[in-house]
């Protein structure tokens, strides 16, 4: 049966208001534009056109998905991240405003550095390291991660945006594939959800996304006291030390710090005033 752009609109919308979503016509609108490959603009200014049979079936099951409650950007395959696409799938973490605070951070950090070494230790995506790269054109970068799955998804958008040349993608765990080598900086949004809290976060995260990047421990701060404790697997103390972190975090991460040199911490907070951002350094930093 022949559908037009309105008809297919209306009709989303309203199957995506029995759900529990509370933007049922936006979603309806981004999973539609993102279906055909067009603006939203170009939708209300040809609604009476008719959706090609593929198109309709894609938007269709997209549809239905996103009412089930599967994350936007893995019905797409793409978010965007400091102003750039990323592919994503679910190997991945969806990238999240927050980290972009990680990577401005660190930019402004390093970006008086001649020739900064970056090690991104859970690249997941390649949020962190494609946009370091991008706006660090001075930098070298490390990413590493476990999981080869997301090792592929962060090559692809490497590779997307033209750094691959100045990105070494290595499998292992945390500092193991670089092990006697040398960072200016060393970088990470590890997983920090205290695992019994990971029952209570919404349907679309906990129910679709790589429990593996979510998952900190009992506390939380499994991967912080790894980060912190295993630094002397490298060569030498990295200059920086970034990572992201979950809210109210901040202090026993900032004493990890401390116990192993780092005196000079800052931390850095989102709009709503939550922590986000510990940044750490053996001498004295300028704060972000």
């Amino acid at each position: 049966m022949s559908l037009t752009i309105q008809e297919a609109l209306q009709r989303a919308s309203f199957q995506l208001r029995q759900t529990s979503l509370a933007q049922p016509r936006r979603e309806a609108e981004a999973l539609l534009c993102a279906a055909i490959g067009k603006s939203l603009a170009w939708v209300y200014a040809h609604g009476e056109e008719i959706m090609p049979d593929k198109a309709v079936d894609i938007f269709t099951r997209w549809v239905q998905r996103r009412g089930s409650g599967e994350p936007y950007a893995y019905l797409c395959g793409e978010r965007e991240f400091l102003g750039l696409p990323f592919t994503v799938t679910p190997a991945v973490l969806i990238p999240r405003p927050e980290t972009e605070l990680l990577v401005e951070a660190v930019v402004q950090q390093l970006q008086n550095i001649k020739s900064p070494r970056i090690l991104d230790v859970g690249v997941g995506s390649g949020a962190i390291a494609v946009s370091l790269a991008t706006l660090l054109p001075q930098a070298t970068i490390t990413a590493v991660d476990i999981d080869p799955a997301a090792l592929s998804v962060a090559a692809q958008n490497a590779k997307r945006h033209q750094v691959d040349a100045r990105i070494r993608f290595l499998q292992g765990d945390l500092y193991a594939p670089v092990a006697s080598e040398e960072f200016t900086a060393v970088v990470s949004n590890p997983p920090y959800i205290p695992t019994a809290e990971i029952v209570r976060l919404d349907a679309t995260v906990k129910d679709y996304e790589p429990r593996r990047a979510l998952d900190g421990g009992p506390d939380g701060l499994t991967f912080y006291r790894r980060l912190a404790g295993e630094l002397s697997t490298l060569a030498a103390p990295p200059s920086l030390l970034a990572f992201e972190i979950g809210e109210g975090q901040g202090s026993a991460i900032i004493n990890l710090c401390h116990s192993v040199g780092y005196k000079n911490t800052c931390q850095i907070s989102d709009l709503a005033g939550i922590a986000r951002i510990i940044l750490a350094e053996q001498r004295e930093m300028e704060t972000a």
